[in-house]
């Protein structure tokens, strides 16, 4: 079992959401944060004055996945959240060395 985290666009989200469904992932939990990469955040105008965003706001979805099924999260995650420009997120997998299913007791892969 792994642990897939993506941060990317808040505008992706249900693109994302859908290809996800599709490659056969029952849920994930949403998150939005702040933060920075490459970009380094950039600088607005409001009321003539600019103003340094040093974080931007991005989604983070995590979610637990059999890692049967993992590559195809993966590969689902990028297509949908790629914009083609700065910013567009990262995806980290980590191994996953339990979990329990707390209504019905279940554990391991049936947890999922």
């Amino acid at each position: 079992m792994n642990i897939i985290m993506a941060i990317i666009k808040p505008f992706k989200l249900d693109e994302v959401r859908k290809a996800l469904g599709e490659v056969g992932v029952e849920g994930l939990t949403v998150s939005e944060v702040k933060g920075y990469g490459r970009q380094k955040g950039h600088t607005e105008i409001y009321r003539g004055t600019e103003y340094a965003i040093n974080f931007l706001p991005k989604i983070k979805i995590e979610l637990a996945v059999d890692e049967a099924i993992t590559d195809k999260a993966v590969e689902a995650i990028t297509e949908a959240a790629r914009t083609e420009q700065i910013g567009d997120g990262k995806i980290f997998v980590y191994d996953l060395k339990q979990a329990v299913r707390i209504r019905t007791g279940e554990s391991g892969a049936d947890a999922l």
